[in-house]
């Protein structure tokens, strides 16, 4: 597995590639469970969730097992947090997993999670997110992206740490990591991305014995 952490400003940010057949297995049963207007009204997890989108569904425990996601959430945030710190976890609970189609003009608040670690990655991206309406050739285009918050901006000190999302990336972080998608301009095209909560061992998580 390649991973790499990255801890911009604090929480640490792990990066992880989805592999191939797991893509290709979620965005099957995606396109599936999109063209079933019953299944989608079943498993419809937009009351629950911060997004302005066209829909967010709740993925289902026999998808999340039969395609791989599990296992490739489990091993990968073990594997993060035995790198970030040097503890090995026992436990891995998934509290939920879902989807969130994201189009043009739609976006995310700024939001945290629920339960220990989370996670955010992309299932399918638009072949372009557009551009500023004015002409600003020396400013970065933020529509479309992935952004985590942490803490105020000082001198040295970043506190918005940018993700231009590309298919397969998967960035795991602690639950509360704010985090914000913006709208975008540019192609019709679906942003689909994928996300979970989970819990972990309980004396991990703790540090500081607050829970």
């Amino acid at each position: 597995m390649e991973i790499k952490i990255y801890k911009p400003f604090g929480p640490s940010i792990c990066k992880v590639t989805i592999p191939k057949e797991i893509i290709e297995k979620l965005n099957s049963y995606i396109d599936d469970v999109i063209k079933n207007e019953a299944k989608s009204k079943e498993l419809d997890y937009g009351n629950k969730l911060a997004g302005d989108v066209t829909q967010e569904f709740k993925l289902e425990e026999k998808i999340i097992n039969e395609s791989g996601w599990l296992k490739f959430l489990g091993q990968s945030v073990h594997e993060w947090i035995r790198l970030d710190t040097k503890q090995k976890i026992q436990e891995f609970k998934l509290i939920d997993s879902w989807v969130v189609r994201q189009f043009k003009n739609e976006y995310n608040p700024i939001h945290w999670h629920g339960g220990h670690v989370s996670g955010a990655g992309f299932l399918k991206v638009p072949e372009t997110l557009g551009k500023y309406v004015q002409d600003k050739p020396n400013k970065e285009y933020f529509g479309g992206t992935l952004n985590f918050i942490h803490g105020s901006r000082q001198f040295m000190s970043n506190s918005n740490f940018k993700i231009i999302p590309k298919v397969g990336d998967f960035y795991f972080f602690p639950h509360y990591l704010m985090h914000s998608v913006y709208p975008f301009s540019g192609s019709d095209e679906e942003r689909r991305s994928i996300s979970f909560n989970a819990n972990i061992d309980k004396n991990i998580f703790n540090v500081h014995g607050q829970f």
